[in-house]
Protein backbone atom coordinates (compact mmCIF):
# COMPACT_ATOMS: atom_id res chain seq x y z
CA UNK A 1 0.00 0.00 0.00
CA UNK A 2 0.87 3.48 -1.09
CA UNK A 3 1.88 5.81 2.37
CA UNK A 4 -0.44 8.68 1.66
CA UNK A 5 0.52 12.19 2.91
CA UNK A 6 -1.74 15.04 3.13
CA UNK A 7 0.98 18.15 2.51
CA UNK A 8 -0.38 22.19 2.74
CA UNK A 9 -0.87 23.47 -1.04
CA UNK A 10 1.20 26.56 0.43
CA UNK A 11 3.20 25.85 2.95
CA UNK A 12 4.51 22.30 2.56
CA UNK A 13 5.41 21.25 5.78
CA UNK A 14 9.10 20.14 5.95
CA UNK A 15 8.72 16.74 8.25
CA UNK A 16 6.53 15.10 5.47
CA UNK A 17 8.33 16.34 2.74
CA UNK A 18 11.21 14.68 4.23
CA UNK A 19 9.36 11.57 4.37
CA UNK A 20 8.18 11.62 1.14
CA UNK A 21 11.97 12.41 -0.62
CA UNK A 22 12.95 9.43 1.26
CA UNK A 23 10.29 6.99 0.24
CA UNK A 24 11.67 8.35 -3.65
CA UNK A 25 15.05 7.95 -2.64
CA UNK A 26 14.52 4.59 -1.09
CA UNK A 27 13.54 3.44 -5.05
CA UNK A 28 9.83 4.19 -4.69
CA UNK A 29 7.67 5.86 -7.10
CA UNK A 30 5.14 8.86 -6.07
CA UNK A 31 2.67 10.76 -7.24
CA UNK A 32 2.75 14.34 -6.60
CA UNK A 33 0.34 17.70 -7.37
CA UNK A 34 2.11 19.85 -10.07
CA UNK A 35 1.15 23.36 -11.48
CA UNK A 36 -0.51 21.34 -14.12
CA UNK A 37 -2.51 17.99 -13.32
CA UNK A 38 -0.61 15.32 -10.88
CA UNK A 39 2.59 13.70 -12.11
CA UNK A 40 3.96 10.19 -11.51
CA UNK A 41 7.63 10.64 -10.19
CA UNK A 42 10.95 8.43 -9.50
CA UNK A 43 14.72 9.15 -8.59
CA UNK A 44 16.27 10.60 -11.52
CA UNK A 45 19.53 7.83 -11.42
CA UNK A 46 16.85 4.50 -10.89
CA UNK A 47 16.49 2.43 -13.78
CA UNK A 48 14.43 -0.32 -12.18
CA UNK A 49 11.30 3.07 -11.46
CA UNK A 50 11.90 4.17 -14.39
CA UNK A 51 10.84 0.88 -15.97
CA UNK A 52 8.20 0.64 -14.17
CA UNK A 53 6.68 3.79 -14.41
CA UNK A 54 6.65 3.34 -18.08
CA UNK A 55 5.01 -0.22 -17.26
CA UNK A 56 2.17 1.93 -15.36
CA UNK A 57 1.71 3.80 -17.90
CA UNK A 58 1.66 2.05 -20.46
CA UNK A 59 4.22 3.59 -23.23
CA UNK A 60 7.76 2.06 -24.57
CA UNK A 61 11.35 3.81 -24.48
CA UNK A 62 10.32 6.13 -27.52
CA UNK A 63 7.58 8.62 -25.20
CA UNK A 64 9.72 11.18 -23.72
CA UNK A 65 10.39 11.37 -20.22
CA UNK A 66 10.39 14.43 -18.50
CA UNK A 67 12.96 15.80 -15.39
CA UNK A 68 11.49 17.95 -13.15
CA UNK A 69 14.13 20.21 -12.20
CA UNK A 70 14.70 22.86 -9.00
CA UNK A 71 15.96 25.72 -10.55
CA UNK A 72 17.36 26.91 -14.12
CA UNK A 73 20.78 26.02 -13.63
CA UNK A 74 19.77 22.86 -12.95
CA UNK A 75 18.42 22.92 -16.35
CA UNK A 76 21.39 23.74 -17.61
CA UNK A 77 23.02 20.84 -16.56
CA UNK A 78 20.94 18.15 -18.01
CA UNK A 79 20.09 20.04 -21.38
CA UNK A 80 22.50 22.35 -23.64
CA UNK A 81 20.66 25.94 -23.70
CA UNK A 82 22.04 28.52 -25.53
CA UNK A 83 21.63 32.50 -25.00
CA UNK A 84 18.03 32.48 -26.96
CA UNK A 85 16.47 29.39 -25.12
CA UNK A 86 17.78 30.30 -22.01
CA UNK A 87 16.00 33.79 -22.01
CA UNK A 88 12.75 31.90 -23.36
CA UNK A 89 13.21 29.92 -20.24
CA UNK A 90 13.76 32.41 -17.87
CA UNK A 91 10.48 34.44 -19.23
CA UNK A 92 7.97 31.42 -18.87
CA UNK A 93 9.60 29.23 -15.89
CA UNK A 94 8.53 28.57 -13.06
CA UNK A 95 5.02 27.49 -15.26
CA UNK A 96 3.15 24.75 -16.82
CA UNK A 97 5.18 23.73 -19.41
CA UNK A 98 7.44 21.25 -20.73
CA UNK A 99 10.65 22.00 -22.83
CA UNK A 100 12.14 19.36 -25.97
CA UNK A 101 15.88 20.33 -25.40
CA UNK A 102 19.26 18.45 -26.34
CA UNK A 103 20.62 16.19 -23.49
CA UNK A 104 23.98 16.42 -22.09
CA UNK A 105 25.79 13.60 -20.80
CA UNK A 106 24.93 14.22 -17.17
CA UNK A 107 21.65 12.88 -18.62
CA UNK A 108 21.45 8.58 -18.08
CA UNK A 109 21.11 7.23 -22.16
CA UNK A 110 18.30 5.48 -21.30
CA UNK A 111 16.49 8.35 -20.50
CA UNK A 112 16.62 10.93 -23.47
CA UNK A 113 14.86 9.47 -26.44
CA UNK A 114 16.98 6.65 -28.40
CA UNK A 115 17.41 8.35 -32.00
CA UNK A 116 16.75 12.32 -31.04
CA UNK A 117 19.29 12.16 -27.91
CA UNK A 118 16.84 14.70 -26.58
CA UNK A 119 15.12 14.96 -23.20
CA UNK A 120 11.82 17.08 -21.95
CA UNK A 121 12.60 19.26 -18.86
CA UNK A 122 10.09 21.48 -16.79
CA UNK A 123 9.91 24.03 -13.19
CA UNK A 124 7.33 23.17 -11.57
CA UNK A 125 5.71 26.34 -9.65
CA UNK A 126 3.77 23.96 -7.56
CA UNK A 127 5.48 24.69 -3.49
CA UNK A 128 4.91 21.41 -3.15
CA UNK A 129 6.76 19.61 -6.10
CA UNK A 130 9.21 22.57 -5.12
CA UNK A 131 9.91 21.65 -1.65
CA UNK A 132 10.64 17.99 -2.85
CA UNK A 133 12.86 18.77 -5.63
CA UNK A 134 15.11 21.04 -3.20
CA UNK A 135 14.98 18.52 -0.50
CA UNK A 136 16.09 15.91 -3.08
CA UNK A 137 18.84 18.25 -4.15
CA UNK A 138 18.24 16.76 -7.85
CA UNK A 139 15.54 16.25 -10.36
CA UNK A 140 12.72 13.81 -10.34
CA UNK A 141 11.91 11.86 -13.06
CA UNK A 142 7.95 12.51 -14.17
CA UNK A 143 5.67 11.44 -16.28
CA UNK A 144 1.73 12.78 -17.06
CA UNK A 145 -0.27 10.72 -14.30
CA UNK A 146 -2.62 9.59 -16.77
CA UNK A 147 -3.25 5.64 -17.24
CA UNK A 148 -3.52 3.63 -20.38
CA UNK A 149 -6.65 3.88 -21.80
CA UNK A 150 -7.62 7.05 -19.84
CA UNK A 151 -8.78 10.22 -21.94
CA UNK A 152 -7.71 12.91 -19.37
CA UNK A 153 -5.29 13.11 -16.51
CA UNK A 154 -5.66 11.70 -12.69
CA UNK A 155 -6.69 14.50 -11.01
CA UNK A 156 -8.78 13.79 -7.74
CA UNK A 157 -6.83 12.15 -5.15
CA UNK A 158 -9.41 9.41 -3.95
CA UNK A 159 -9.05 7.95 -7.60
CA UNK A 160 -5.44 8.23 -7.67
CA UNK A 161 -5.75 6.02 -4.69
CA UNK A 162 -8.12 3.66 -5.45
CA UNK A 163 -6.39 2.81 -8.87
CA UNK A 164 -2.80 3.39 -7.76
CA UNK A 165 -2.55 2.67 -4.25
CA UNK A 166 -0.57 -1.39 -4.61
CA UNK A 167 1.02 -0.23 -7.76
CA UNK A 168 2.94 2.90 -6.13
CA UNK A 169 4.80 3.68 -2.96
CA UNK A 170 3.44 7.46 -2.99
CA UNK A 171 0.25 9.15 -3.10
CA UNK A 172 0.98 13.11 -1.91
CA UNK A 173 -2.66 15.14 -1.72
CA UNK A 174 -1.97 18.61 -2.51
CA UNK A 175 -5.71 19.41 -3.14
CA UNK A 176 -7.41 19.23 -6.63
CA UNK A 177 -5.07 18.73 -9.49
CA UNK A 178 -5.95 20.40 -12.69
CA UNK A 179 -7.03 18.58 -15.66
CA UNK A 180 -4.92 19.35 -18.47
CA UNK A 181 -0.84 18.43 -18.44
CA UNK A 182 1.59 21.02 -19.41
CA UNK A 183 2.35 22.51 -22.60
CA UNK A 184 5.16 20.73 -24.51
CA UNK A 185 7.03 22.85 -26.92
CA UNK A 186 10.42 22.02 -28.68
CA UNK A 187 13.11 24.12 -28.47
CA UNK A 188 15.34 21.99 -30.64
CA UNK A 189 14.85 23.79 -33.94
CA UNK A 190 15.95 26.97 -35.29
CA UNK A 191 12.46 27.88 -34.03
CA UNK A 192 10.09 26.77 -31.49
CA UNK A 193 7.82 24.21 -31.94
CA UNK A 194 4.50 23.16 -30.39
CA UNK A 195 4.09 19.78 -29.46
CA UNK A 196 0.92 19.91 -27.04
CA UNK A 197 -1.14 22.68 -26.25
CA UNK A 198 -2.15 22.30 -22.48
CA UNK A 199 -1.93 24.55 -19.89
CA UNK A 200 0.39 27.20 -20.75
CA UNK A 201 -0.01 29.59 -22.92
CA UNK A 202 1.90 29.05 -26.15
CA UNK A 203 1.42 32.63 -27.07
CA UNK A 204 5.05 34.07 -25.68
CA UNK A 205 6.71 31.47 -27.98
CA UNK A 206 4.93 32.62 -31.39
CA UNK A 207 2.91 29.56 -31.54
Amino acid sequence: MSQFFQIHPENPQPRLIKQAAQILQSGGIGAIPTDACYALVARLDDKAAADRLRRIRGVDEKHHMTLLCHSLSEIATYAQVDNGQYRMLKAATPGPYTFILEATREVPRRLSHPSRKTIGLRLPQNPIAQALLEELGQPLLGMTLMLPDDEHPLSDVEEIRARLDRQIELIIDGGAGALEPTTVIDLTGPEPSLIRQGLGDAAPFGL
